[in-house]
């Protein structure tokens, strides 16, 4: 089938790197686009004239939340709350369990997955959390992933995330990791299962990637065995890590390393590496950014970070600085990592901070992020057929809304959305020729269902907390409300 959009905007592809053209159309047929930018005299099957509108490439999201977000609980809290949102010693010990059930856990993917679309987010890689299950993702998890993407018609590099380890509070109160490491041998089983099964598959949107979780829940056996998987599969890794002084700190006591050394010493140098947030370097303890020598060594090593603006800033956290890590050499793609999956908030956030951090007007361009946010991200994949609108690509696009009245006036249509636009302007998502998403819903899915459900489920949650919190607290203790709560 051959359609046409036309919109006022299109930013199109050129000369290795995007261009904007007015008063034209996208055409593709079937999966792969034929035609961009004004001109177009051929037939099509289907015509729709999208108006005051900006018709982009879809983004690339490789740090995607595919759980119920957790951040809306734990992003703001004082130090003593923030203690029980962790796992006790006692509840690893004794009491550990999934707080949900696999059917439960299918239904939240799908969830998210639906988000993303409806957020623009046409390829991710995704990311859910480790806190309400017994260890970390299973097949099973990832299998959901893989069938929910197959439905919605989402691009997908997943895998099940896995660990040897859990980060939490022992009973005197310190920080520190306790290990299982026949749970850490069969996650990496699983994850071996899940490359398997994504080779298999006939579906081009499937792709198998390896996803373990934080470096400090990692032994280093472990990490050497995700090294030669990924080499024998060639495959992505994505690994968090550089992200925090407690983490420093535990590598620190049990390995007498930094992250980046212990990157280096098991051989995930070596590897397609994606390292979400990557803030801080070796220096526990003035909490530092790297220093010029270890972002050479990303560079060198051809790491790509996967910044996620909104989410650091709001656990009090900076990249230091986006500008330097780009003339260091180092792909920066992004992620979202937390609700909403919104990479245009997330760009504007990130070029706003890295104004103050650099101390320049200029500093964290809006033409950068754009490309980190399509371009950077789809060389990482190695793919040169997404994150661009050019003929032969993939038909991955969105729609974005320039007519919405609280838009104001309109100028570079780009800057306009980062300025004043989000994601919920986005009123069309089509992956691979397929329109996956239109005017805020997704075929097939009640949302208002979804989201009543999706709720029920954050409840339970919410209220699961207390279990794991070292001192039993209600979740009303845990998590109070802004202001006191009459009702």
């Amino acid at each position: 089938m051959r359609t046409a959009l036309h919109a006022q905007w299109i930013l199109g592809f050129e000369n290795g790197d995007h261009v904007l053209h007015r008063d034209a159309d996208v055409v593709y047929e079937d999966d792969h686009i034929i035609h961009v930018g004004p001109g177009w005299r051929g037939e099509t099957d289907l015509r729709l004239d999208m108006g005051a509108a900006l018709i982009s490439p879809g983004f690339i999201d490789l740090d995607a939340l595919a759980d119920i977000d957790h951040a809306l609980l734990d992003s703001w809290a004082e130090p003593s709350l923030r203690e029980g949102h962790q796992w006790s010693e006692e509840y690893f010990g004794t009491r550990r369990r999934d707080v949900f059930t696999l059917e439960e856990r299918r239904f939240i993917r799908e969830y998210a997955l639906a988000q993303l679309l409806l957020h623009g987010i046409t390829t991710a890689m995704p990311i859910a959390s480790e806190v309400h299950s017994s260890w970390a993702e299973t097949y099973e998890d990832a299998l959901a992933i893989a069938e929910a993407a197959s439905r919605l018609g989402i691009r997908t590099y997943a895998g099940p995330s896995y660990r040897s380890g859990v980060n939490l509070v022992r009973t005197s109160g310190r920080r520190d990791v306790l290990w299982d490491h026949e749970r850490g041998v069969q996650g990496l089983a699983d994850a071996r299962r899940f490359l398997e099964y994504a080779a298999d598959t006939a579906n081009p949107l499937v792709h198998g990637a390896l996803l373990p979780c934080r470096i400090e829940t990692m032994s280093t056996d472990l990490l050497r065995a995700t090294a030669r998987l990924a080499r024998a599969y060639d495959v992505p890794v994505r690994i968090h890590s550089m992200q925090g002084t407690l983490e420093l700190q535990l590598l620190r006591q049990r390995y007498d390393a930094t992250p980046l050394e212990i990157l280096e010493r098991t051989g995930l140098l070596d590897c397609r590496l994606f390292i979400p947030h990557a803030i801080f370097g070796g220096d526990e303890e003035n909490g530092s950014p790297p220093t010029d020598r270890e972002l050479r060594k990303l560079a060198d090593a051809g790491v790509t970070v996967v910044h996620c603006p909104l989410t650091s800033l709001r656990y009090g956290m900076a990249l230091r600085s986006f500008d330097r890590y780009r003339d260091a050499g180092i792909t920066i793609a992004l992620g979202t990592d937390s609700y909403p999956p919104d990479l245009i908030r997330g760009m504007e956030v990130g070029g706003n901070v890295a104004k103050v951090v650099d101390g320049r007007m200029e500093a964290g361009g809006a033409a950068d992020y754009f490309r980190s946010a399509t371009l950077n991200a789809a060389q990482s994949l190695g793919r040169c057929d997404i994150g661009r609108l050019e003929p032969g690509a993939q038909a991955d696009l969105i729609v974005l809304d320039l007519k919405d009245f609280r838009l104001g006036v309109v100028d570079d249509p780009l800057r306009t959305l980062l300025m004043a636009g989000s994601a919920r302007d986005v009123s069309m998502t089509v992956v691979a020729g397929r329109t996956v998403a239109a005017d805020g819903m997704i075929p097939g899915l009640d949302l208002l269902s979804m989201r009543a459900r999706a709720q029920e489920l954050f409840e339970r949650m919410r209220s699961a907390y207390t279990e794991r919190d070292l001192h039993r607290r209600a979740p009303e203790a845990l998590f109070p409300p802004i202001f006191p709560n009459t009702g």
